[in-house]
């Protein structure tokens, strides 16, 4: 058998994956990712590579990658735009908010890569467009508490429909820019995709952690296919 180097377009997809900046006991900072994002690019086919909460670093990674998935996490502080915070809002740190939006800002000028937005991903994908979001859904829904804990309810979206995992409290009101994709069944915005480039998908439930097939690994399915595509 004759040998045939391997070409770069064959290796598989180096999918950034945004790390949370959280504290441990002692106060000491760390960047972190629940394994479950990276066990879901792996099984997708993708290359998982951790970008650490640090805005500086977001734009020149984007040399190297061939897709980002913004993870979830705690509450967007609504502070910097100007909106009171609502009482119940556990803000993430700000170091990372102002990572997330400034890998937003550098994803606007780079279409061409694959974005994949998961719960607090698809809320700053959406407020990043001045999207309005609704900080405690329990003031605008009977049966709030149905989205937290990992709990499953269903959803009909365009990727799909069935059961998924989710584990949230704030939601995005509208979503200027993008289409609504989805929704669960007590009018939740759950989908949204950015018409205007190839790739540019949030959800707002945990698809890493959801067993449905095409609204679990599929959505990361997705994305990595958009990365080969490229």
């Amino acid at each position: 058998m004759q040998y045939r180097p391997c070409m770069a377009s064959e290796r598989p997809p180096l999918v950034g994956i945004t790390a949370d900046l959280a504290h441990d006991d002692r106060g000491r900072p760390r960047h972190q990712v629940r394994s479950t994002y990276v066990d879901a690019v792996l099984a997708a086919g993708g290359i998982p590579v951790l970008l650490p909460a640090c805005a500086a670093s977001r734009e020149p990674a984007l040399d190297r990658l061939d897709a980002v998935v913004i993870i979830g996490g705690d509450d967007v502080d609504t502070r910097p735009f100007g909106i009171p915070l609502h009482p119940e809002a556990r803000v993430m740190d700000p170091s990372r908010q102002a990572a997330e939006l400034a890998l937003l800002d550098a994803l606007e000028r780079r279409p061409e890569v694959p974005l994949l937005g998961v719960c607090l991903g698809m809320q700053l994908m959406g407020v990043h467009r001045g999207a309005r979001l609704i900080q405690h859904l329990a003031d605008v829904i009977a049966d709030a508490d149905r989205h937290r804990d990992d709990r499953v309810h269903a959803v009909r979206t365009e990727l799909g429909a069935g059961p998924v995992a989710s584990w949230h409290h704030q939601a995005i009101a509208d979503a200027p820019g993008f289409e609504v994709i989805g929704h669960s069944d007590d009018g939740v915005i759950e989908a949204i995709r950015d018409p205007s480039r190839p790739f540019s998908v949030g959800v707002q439930w945990h698809p890493e952690r959801t067993a449905d097939e095409a609204l679990g690994v599929g959505i990361f399915r997705r994305l990595v296919d958009a990365a080969r595509a490229r």
